[in-house]
């Protein structure tokens, strides 16, 4: 029978890849929420450019869930380890500029779980997830 063994990639100690893998399964989390209260703001938005907005956020919302996942199974196919999702809240947004500056927290926890990831192929996954919450700025910034 065949008995997989880690890929040894970096030199970190098995001590090191707990926080990795703790953080890499809050990011998912954060991401999985983070569908929830786009969705929720999605439904609301209303006034000038909301037509805009409902859409940039149909899209980012429709993206998020494929991120969590790829992110997740990408990670436990690498570490060959499973990762224990928290369970938190979704945060609440009530406008757009909410959305925005939740956008540029989501973006900063993105970065900060790419500085310590040993997986380059993970790392460059994660360069997607960044390149959607940037269009999805990016719209709501200036299209709605």
């Amino acid at each position: 029978m065949f008995s997989p063994k880690p890929l040894q990639r970096t030199t970190t100690s098995n001590a090191s890849a707990v926080p990795v893998a703790s953080k890499v399964a809050s990011l998912a989390n954060e991401l999985m929420n983070a569908r929830t209260s786009i969705h929720k703001l999605h439904l609301k938005i209303t006034g000038a450019g909301s037509y805009a907005a409902h859409k940039a956020l149909n899209e980012l919302y429709d993206a998020l869930p494929d991120h969590a996942d790829n992110l997740v199974e990408g990670f436990q196919g690498a570490s060959l380890s499973l990762l224990d999702l928290p369970d938190t809240t979704p945060v609440k947004l009530n406008s757009v500029n909410d959305a925005i500056s939740f956008l540029n927290t989501l973006t900063a926890s993105v970065s900060a779980v790419q500085a310590i990831l040993p997986y380059s192929e993970i790392i460059n996954e994660l360069d997607t997830v960044k390149s959607t919450l940037d269009s999805a700025r990016y719209k709501l910034k200036f299209l709605s």
